[in-house]
């Protein structure tokens, strides 16, 4: 056998593995593309609410940091976010107000959009006169609404990022074999010995390993 024809068997394969592990995995999620903001107002108690795209919980933390500061003598301010592809960490926090009275209904907005990689804060200034926690709860819930119908929402996909290492006679190989599987590789060095790296949905994971794990070193 040619080895035209065995790279062309090697990457019928890794289709077949790819589309089989493709249904199994999922890796596209939404979230959105810009900070945004809503508002709500009951009973004199003015509720501002902050949408913010992020990608770990250091960007969280600055943005809880900012705010806290920018608004420095509201009451509360509470929030909730989902970080990954399938919104798996993620936190509700309540700052004070009755449990489950803010965080929750904050989170729940995000769930029920099916909103990952995002961050919510509801900024409250109290007017004086209790809401109970039915008014708490729509009152988050409303306000959350407000700034995440504001939002521009955008398809992301997640992926794991390889270090591969080859011979530089390798260097065509695998930069074809790279194009084939519509992959593009970024940071190269090249010398008698070369590395790049690339990024592959993790839907695509287990096939790209089967086909390129001779080269794989992290």
């Amino acid at each position: 056998m040619s080895s035209d024809c065995k790279i062309r068997k090697i990457i019928a394969t890794f289709t077949t593995i790819m589309a089989t592990v493709s249904e199994q995995i999922i890796d596209s999620y939404t979230s959105i593309s810009q900070p945004a903001r809503g508002s709500y107002k009951e009973s004199s108690s003015k509720f501002l609410s902050f949408a913010f795209p992020v990608e770990s919980e250091e960007q969280i933390r600055e943005h809880l940091q900012s705010l806290r500061k920018e608004y420095f003598d509201a009451r509360h301010h509470c929030y909730a976010w989902r970080l990954g592809a399938d919104g798996g960490r993620w936190r509700a926090n309540d700052d004070g107000e009755p449990s489950s009275s803010a965080g929750k209904p904050i989170y729940g907005q995000l769930l029920s959009r099916n909103l990952s990689d995002i961050l919510v804060v509801v900024v409250r200034y109290f007017g004086g006169i209790k809401l109970g926690i039915p008014g708490l709860i729509r009152a988050y819930k409303t306000a959350t609404a407000d700034a995440l119908d504001n939002a521009l929402t955008v398809q992301k996909t997640a992926t794991r990022t390889y270090i591969l290492r080859f011979g530089y006679e390798r260097t065509t190989e695998v930069m074809k074999s790279l194009k084939d599987q519509g992959l593009v590789p970024f940071e190269p060095t090249y010398d008698s010995v070369c590395t790049i790296s690339v990024r592959v949905p993790l839907s695509r994971c287990a096939g790209f390993e089967e086909l390129m794990g001779w080269a794989i070193i992290d």
